[in-house]
């Protein structure tokens, strides 16, 4: 066994030699090297071939496809086309016929100064007899006689000859032209509607009756009626005709109103008795006189910011329920958002209406009404448009007999004291499309106090709280369509709890459950629906007006589904103790050709709460069934536009038990021809 001192020797020794070894190897190889460091070849080798080679694809020539076709098509036919030759001024007036260009500037002029001509321009050319002549704007281009595409003038109908009669054609009174410079316009409507109206109404058997030997507390209730309004406008403003809003504008627009009534009881058309079954009565007023303008012109996407003020229209939502006007006040309006949001702020300072013809008068109402509402486009769909509203109603204590002797203000029921009513009201409500299903809805909450009503014998004043909901439903089938609505309004079941939950409108006009056939109700949100007449429903419930018998106030007013107990519509005060209305709509419209279209519509209503009812009329146990409400109408447009319409309808009231309880059991009807003619 050998030592341990013997194994590290041989180790350490190896280890030495390894280590000689290396360095030796390495000074060797420096040895050999120049002393200019290692050097490249000079041989060129030849490119080494690899060991398998991928076989390559012939390139085949393309063939042009249609694409490649077509731009080489479009390239040749550009190579053949001249260039037009074109004025170097464009800024001086345009000339019927061809142009010549500008003679060669002398020296010392700048090619950017227009020459300034120093006698009117003479004629360039001439096409068949008729010579150029100079046109002041490009408003007048049209009509031009050299360009006409047809021999027979009357086949032209865009280059037809402007006449001031003319309303379809080109005409300087209908603002086609500007009638000063290039952007001041005047637009002249002259509307004509007349109205012949027939109908049976429950009226009372006064103790000076047309006919002593009557006994029977109902009288007589056929009526005709007939109403011709003649409406002038005259608007002068300042834009670009219908391409965006205006910058300024003013409008004037006075009506003239005769309306002719007769009856067969006395004490109807007038409190005197004297005076007889028969009535004519013209007035005047003026529902609009207003300026107007726009604030902020630069604003993208053409949105806009205007200010009007005076006598002008307003209505509140898309359907009329709570508030639409034509009464003096400031308005605010305009868009944002790339017209997507539209707005309303205003402020409403009431004239007295006149108590036939439903137009202004001079006199001041000492009433108020501030509106606030958004309209939100496209909400949640393509064509669907939501609405939110704030409106609030000060309606100060006052006393009116009206135009016939009666008492409007207070209400001649209970104990008519002149009171002050401030009612706010929030809502929301939509109109438009939501695929195939036209969709209509409106929810309101009426809120305030009423610091005296009549009704109640006790706990005055009166806290309000009612409510308003309405829905519709429509489906279009190629010429036909379906509808289904409901509409509610709350009652009050308790007159004497100090609060007051009847809803009541402002100043209703209902285009809803066969309302506004006469109307347009896409328009109600833009104000351009007209109380007195435009609403022009068939039904026989919301086109009459019908007189509570026993008092002097009326169950249901002129296009309204409320049966609210107010003395009249436009002179008399909001009443939130009224018994509430549900009603239940079924429709069917059809577009039978594009000049005749009709309608027909069937409602069953019922009152919510007749506890208000029993209490105005000293009655007990009245049903809450009101009846079944029938109405058919037709309009006829010969001229295929809206420049004559012809409408004509008829309605009918089955009373069901509740409203026998009131009246009787009598069919009650109303039918009418209007005949709408507009310049």
């Amino acid at each position: 066994m050998s030592s341990p001192i013997t194994n590290r020797s041989l180790t350490v020794a190896a280890l030495l030699g390894t280590t000689v070894m290396f360095h030796v190897n390495s000074f060797a190889q420096q040895g050999q090297l120049p002393r200019k460091g290692r050097q490249r070849e000079r041989v060129t080798r030849a490119p080494a071939q690899p060991t398998r080679k991928l076989p390559r694809k012939k390139t085949v020539p393309l063939t042009p496809g249609p694409a490649q076709r077509l731009k080489a098509y479009i390239d040749e036919q550009r190579s053949h086309i001249q260039p037009q030759p074109r004025a170097q001024d464009r800024l001086r007036p345009l000339l019927k016929g061809a142009v010549l260009p500008l003679p060669p500037q002398p020296a010392g002029i700048s090619p950017h100064t227009l020459p300034k001509l120093t006698s009117r321009p003479v004629p360039l050319v001439s096409f068949g007899g008729v010579e150029a002549t100079p046109i002041r704007n490009r408003w007048h281009i049209f009509p031009a006689p050299p360009w006409r595409r047809y021999d027979d003038l009357s086949l032209d109908a865009i280059y037809a000859t402007s006449r001031y009669w003319d309303p379809f054609n080109r005409n300087t009174i209908k603002a086609d032209y500007p009638f000063h410079g290039r952007r001041e316009f005047f637009n002249f409507t002259g509307t004509s509607e007349t109205l012949i109206e027939f109908r049976r109404v429950p009226v009372p058997s006064v103790a000076s009756s047309t006919d002593p030997g009557e006994f029977e507390f109902f009288g007589r209730g056929g009526q005709s009626f007939v109403a011709q309004n003649f409406r002038l406008s005259f608007d002068l403003f300042r834009g670009s005709a219908g391409f965006r809003p205006v910058d300024w504008e003013l409008r004037v627009t006075p009506e003239f109103n005769v309306n002719y009534l007769r009856t067969r009881e006395n004490g109807l058309v007038a409190i005197d008795v004297r005076r007889g079954t028969n009535r004519t009565d013209p007035h005047i007023g003026l529902p609009e006189l207003f300026v107007e303008k726009r604030l902020l012109p630069e604003q993208a996407f053409f949105d806009f910011t205007s200010l009007r003020a005076g006598i002008q229209r307003f209505t509140s939502d898309f359907r009329g329920f709570v508030f639409s006007e034509e009464q003096p006040g400031v308005r605010l309006f305009g868009t944002f958002h790339n017209n997507i949001f539209q707005y309303n702020l205003a402020y409403f300072n009431f004239l007295e209406k006149d108590t036939n013809s439903g137009l202004n008068t001079f006199r001041r109402r000492y009433q108020s009404v501030y509106a606030a509402n958004l309209y939100w486009s496209d909400f949640i769909a393509k064509g669907y448009t939501l609405n939110f509203s704030l409106l609030y109603n000060n309606d100060q204590p006052s006393f009116l007999i009206d135009k016939n002797g009666f008492l409007a203000r207070p209400a001649p029921i209970g104990n008519p004291v002149p009171h002050k009513i401030r009612a706010g009201y929030a809502g929301i409500s939509g109109d438009g499309h939501i695929g195939r299903i036209n969709v209509s809805h409106a929810f309101y909450e009426a809120f305030g106090r009423d610091d005296f009503n009549s009704i109640p014998a006790k706990n005055n004043p009166q806290h309000i709280n009612a409510q308003l909901a309405a829905a519709e439903f429509a489906y279009e089938k190629d010429w036909m369509t379906y509808k289904a609505s409901v509409f509610y309004t709350s009652g009050d079941g308790d007159i004497n709890d100090g609060r007051a939950h009847g809803f009541d409108a402002i100043v209703p006009n209902q285009q809803f459950a066969g309302g506004g056939f006469l109307g347009n109700p896409s328009l109600a949100d833009r104000g351009l629906i007209n109380n007195a007449f435009a609403a022009g429903g068939i039904n026989f419930l919301n086109r009459e007006a019908i007189p509570l018998t026993g008092t002097g106030v009326l169950l249901f007013g002129l296009n309204s589904l409320i049966p609210n107990l107010r003395a009249t519509l436009f002179e008399g005060q909001a009443n939130f103790i009224n018994p509430g209305i549900l009603l239940f709509n079924g429709a069917f419209d059809a577009k039978v050709t594009p000049k005749l279209r009709g309608s027909i519509n069937v409602n069953w209503l019922k009152f919510n709460r007749t506890e208000s009812l029993e209490a105005v009329l000293f009655q007990n146990n009245i049903r809450h069934a009101i009846g079944l409400d029938s109405g058919i109408g037709v309009q006829y447009r010969p001229l295929l536009n809206d420049n004559i319409v012809v409408t004509a309808g008829f309605g009918a009231l089955v009373p069901g038990g509740g409203f026998r309880d009131i009246y009787n059991g009598q069919t009650l009807f109303s039918g009418f021809v209007n005949v709408r003619m507009v310049f």
